[in-house]
């Protein structure tokens, strides 16, 4: 209570009220110092407090105070009767005061708080007690009010995870640095230095020209290095996330196919394309996080399609059916798994190779286009599985997936021939000369590894409740986990498959189907040739299912309600499948005929053509793409005679000879164009000269043998 000859604290000063006036005090200290101001504005000081007033006891904090060192708490315990009899002239509590008598020198009757704490500080000195004064034993007594026995610990004892990581920084300070990194996050990374400039500016701009202390250098490096993140820290590769970066965490999952997940990268590895040029292939894989199981993987050559997508999905639902050329020990037989009861339920396990079957029921995939398609959706839906749609700019939700491409590039990529290393720094200058194996061999080879390597690698994520310190591989982590969880087989017939191909509404006219440039035909759309299809929405258009990876035939669904397949009416002059951007390629270089069925049967040859060349002996030197074979040619008329350029020869400068298209493929199969009459020169070097339309550009490493 404030009445007169009461002591109170004001501004970090002890005053005695020494009138009260109405709504005025007169205050007064012990120099004889005076002042009067409004009761209002001294209770409104921070540091007003009654001295002397009898505040409620503080609960003590046990078991803050077990945690620092002996000498802390004996030093704590050391200053509390001293504290106490500063405050009350008692250096115990009641209730043990018996048989005591009050010093007369801490007599609050006979002496102010400011005498008694200075009586205190020469005994404590004396006592022994390290740099005590007067505003020492003040301060002590302020933080026991608070804080009880914990504010008398010294804080120097403290252990460090008990603190705030930014120690006794300036919270203004924590705040600049905090954002200064959020406007550096995304961007090319600097130095500290920099970003201590940034910071310094920030402070300007909020809170005025030296208002704010900067840290020194070295508390400044500290500070940052406690507030940024890893990836944020400056010298780091830059981020494009907007938020700070959360740990990586795989999810708990207790069952094969809980959670499947879903992405396409590109492979570390130059491949020879339908088309004869070199590129890396895309590799789209599933892998299941219960047992780290890579349950299909694909390669496309150019970008991964929708289709690709759901076929991969269907793809993991069935068996993967073991090559003839792989050895026993591949075949799922001789895994350790349950086979015989396995068999009983799913007859197709028989040949099988050693790769899990399962059926996903959550399937994580990122925001790609391919996995937001409809018909991908549309997949999922017709089996039964839910999509989960990663958070965007989060590589962390699919973890697994992220580090199993890792691992692919690491045990698989590195070892074969065309491999491109992870950046264009890493790369070999005759890569793309070892270059040798085209899609579905590498394919083969893939697989081959899946079943062989990866499933019979041990994982150091796979762990057994019983044996936690082995690792498991994927193969015996299914196993495991098949008996608990069971096997229920998924029967996928091939109309299944026909259902997930991607859609198109064409009519049905005259002639057939038109496609892309394609005529497709067959007896059995003569009934329906011209009329419209039952389905009213699409303008009497009917549905028309196609694989973009083998155009050779489509499947129309007529008024029965199931597929038909319907063949290309040049299905019989093309002996392999062709997809949509090899068609597109053929298209560009075959010459545009004004005749249309005679343009699509010379397109039908010239596909052959060029799936018959690609397909030479492995090794052999690979033919440019066309479109820098004709801006060689072009150049080549333009350049000027360099000195030691040996001039064409009249052979070389005749026109290559225009191939006649009317000639029936069927009976070209067997013939060896490295046997024809006339051939001297057994490497073909001739015919090589011919092809480049005899224009003879400067070769300095040619020119240099000759010499």
């Amino acid at each position: 209570m404030v009445e007169v000859g009461a002591h109170v604290a004001y501004r970090g000063q002890t005053w005695q009220v020494a009138a009260l006036q109405g709504q005025q005090v007169c205050l007064l200290q012990e120099d004889g110092t005076e002042t009067r101001l409004l009761l209002g504005r001294l209770f409104a000081d921070p540091g007003f407090e009654v001295v002397g007033a009898r505040a409620p006891a503080a609960v003590p904090q046990w078991g803050l105070f077990e945690t620092v060192p002996v000498a802390a708490q004996q030093r704590a315990l050391a200053w509390l009767p001293h504290i106490r009899e500063v405050e009350t002239g008692w250096p115990h509590p009641e209730g043990g005061r018996d048989g005591q008598t009050m010093r007369p020198e801490y007599d609050p009757e006979r002496w102010t708080l400011a005498q008694r704490d200075a009586a205190k500080a020469k005994e404590l000195a004396a006592l022994g007690f390290a740099r005590v004064t007067r505003t020492t034993v003040e301060r002590m007594r302020h933080v026991y009010r608070k804080q009880g026995l914990w504010g008398l610990v010294d804080k120097r004892a403290v252990p460090a995870r008990g603190r705030h990581p930014t120690g006794y920084a300036d919270e203004r300070v924590v705040a600049a640095v905090l954002e200064a990194l959020r406007r550096q996050r995304g961007r090319s990374k600097g130095t500290v230095k920099g970003l201590q400039v940034l910071v310094g500016q920030n402070l300007e701009d909020t809170h005025g020209r030296g208002v704010v202390e900067m840290p020194s250098r070295s508390t400044f490096y500290r500070l940052v290095s406690v507030l940024a993140v890893p990836a944020d820290r400056p010298g780091r590769p830059a981020r494009t996330a907007t938020a700070p970066a959360r740990a990586s965490s795989a999810p708990v999952v207790l069952r094969p196919g809980e959670q499947v997940q879903i992405d396409t990268t590109r492979l570390d590895i130059m491949a020879v394309l339908e088309d004869g040029s070199l590129g890396r292939p895309e590799l789209t894989i599933a892998v299941d996080v219960a047992t780290r199981s890579i349950l299909a993987a694909a390669l496309r050559p150019h970008s991964t399609k929708a289709v690709d997508a759901a076929l991969l999905l269907a793809e993991v639902a069935v068996p993967h059916p073991a090559r003839p050329a792989w050895p026993t020990a591949l075949h799922l037989s001789r895994a350790e798994v349950p086979y015989e009861r396995m068999l009983s339920l799913d007859e197709r396990l028989e040949g099988a190779a050693a790769r899990p079957v399962i059926v996903p029921e959550t399937i994580v995939v990122d925001r790609g286009k391919i996995y937001l398609s409809q018909g991908f959706i549309a997949a999922c839906e017709t089996l039964g599985v839910s999509v989960q749609s990663a958070p965007p700019r989060r590589p962390q939700a699919k973890a697994v997936v992220e580090r199993t491409f890792g691992a692919i590039n690491d045990l698989f990529c590195q070892h074969v021939a065309g491999h491109t290393g992870s950046n264009p720094q890493r790369r070999g200058v005759a890569t793309e000369a070892e270059t040798r194996w085209t899609i579905p061999q590498l394919q083969d080879f893939l697989d081959e590894w899946i079943t062989c390597g990866w499933q019979n690698r041990p994982h150091d994520g796979l762990r057994h409740p019983v044996l936690p310190k082995t690792a498991l591989t994927p193969n015996q982590m299914w196993a495991a986990l098949i008996t608990v969880s069971g096997y229920v087989p998924v029967p996928l017939t091939g109309a299944d498959y026909l259902e997930l191909l991607p859609v198109r509404w064409q009519p049905i006219t005259e002639r057939g189907i038109r496609l892309d440039y394609r005529t497709y035909n067959h007896d059995i759309l003569d009934p329906h040739r011209g009329q419209r299809s039952p389905v009213a929405s699409k303008d009497g258009k009917w549905e028309v299912h196609h694989n973009p990876h083998d155009a050779r035939q489509i499947f129309v669904r007529l008024t029965d309600g199931h597929l038909h397949e319907v063949p290309w009416i040049h299905r019989d002059h093309v002996h392999q499948p062709f997809n949509d951007a090899l068609w597109r390629h053929i298209q560009t270089e075959a010459e545009q005929r004004g005749d249309r069925d005679q343009h699509e049967a010379d397109l039908a040859d010239a596909l052959d053509q060029l799936l018959r060349r690609t397909r030479s002996p492995a090794g052999t030197e690979h033919e440019a793409s066309p479109r820098k074979r004709s801006r060689a040619r072009g150049t080549a008329v333009h350049l000027p005679d360099l000195p030691g350029q040996r001039r064409p020869l009249a052979a070389e400068t005749a026109p290559a000879p225009v191939p006649d298209w009317s000639e029936n493929l069927d009976d070209l199969i067997g013939t060896d164009p490295t046997t024809e009459p006339g051939t001297d020169d057994p490497e073909g070097t001739s015919a090589a000269s011919a092809e480049a339309g005899g224009y003879g550009l400067w070769d300095a490493e040619a020119e240099a043998e000759q010499w």
